[in-house]
């Protein structure tokens, strides 16, 4: 698999606090170790080679964690926000020059069980700027914001409820340097923040985003309630494998 793996980690995880005052959401101890472990791991299970990871908020924590991912015979570099956030979109639009042609993106809380090569594989063959994966999630994990259909992203949206949408967002996309031109063209410039859920609905405006339903569950770091029910799955494995 060829795709570099772009990391958004540089939120401010407010949701969480305490526990995220001092630490960054990305390192908090899951089963006995950073989350961010688990998630490389994963990810290098799945085939990805190199990781571009998108900072914020502690970020400098993440970089001192991680390194430069050879522990894991992986290419870890990082791109940091600067004095103020970019927005998720904005972030990735800062790292471009090193994610290449196409890259996937997905966010340092989500922890997702799904097969990256088959991913890759159905956005190649749709011939288009962009990739969403979906679950259908009929409000039971979080609340539904995407309405898929025949195999088409007919809408995104996050804030504005829909009794069409049964499938969920499920924090993993790929896209293309392409894919951040309408929104660079409507007046934004390089600096500004921009909420990745924006390109998104520029790309589904211009039937420029392909879908991908997975079967798997997702699982997320980014409630209290999330983190307690990833830790007690990655206990329970742990337990297993002793």
């Amino acid at each position: 698999m060829s795709l570099p793996v772009a990391i958004l980690a540089g939120g401010l995880a407010t949701r969480l606090r305490p526990l995220t005052e001092r630490v960054p959401k990305i390192l908090l101890d899951i089963a006995g170790r950073p989350f961010a472990e688990h998630q490389v791991e994963l990810l290098k299970r799945g085939g990805i080679s190199r990781v571009v990871y998108c900072l914020g908020y502690l970020g400098e924590q993440v970089r001192d964690a991680l390194g430069d991912g050879s522990r894991w015979q992986m290419t870890f570099s990082y791109v940091f926000d600067g004095e103020r956030l970019l927005g998720t979109g904005g972030a990735l639009r800062r790292a471009l020059p090193q994610l290449g042609d196409a890259f996937f993106v997905m966010y340092g809380d989500s922890y997702l069980e799904c097969d990256l090569a088959e991913i890759e594989g159905s956005f190649r063959a749709s011939g288009k700027a962009g990739l969403m994966t979906v679950f259908r999630n009929d409000n039971r994990w979080d609340r539904s914001n995407v309405r898929y259909e025949g195999g088409h992203i007919l809408r995104y949206d996050k804030r504005a409820s829909d009794p069409a949408m049964h499938h969920i967002d499920y924090g993993l996309g790929i896209l293309t340097p392409g894919a951040f031109a309408a929104v660079d063209d409507s007046g934004r410039v390089a600096g500004a923040p921009l909420d990745l859920a924006v390109v998104y609905q520029q790309l589904i405006a211009t039937d420029s985003l392909a879908g991908y339903e997975v079967q798997e569950r997702f699982y997320e770091i980014g409630s209290h309630e999330g983190l307690e029910e990833l830790r007690t799955k990655l206990e329970a494995r742990a337990r297993m494998t002793q």
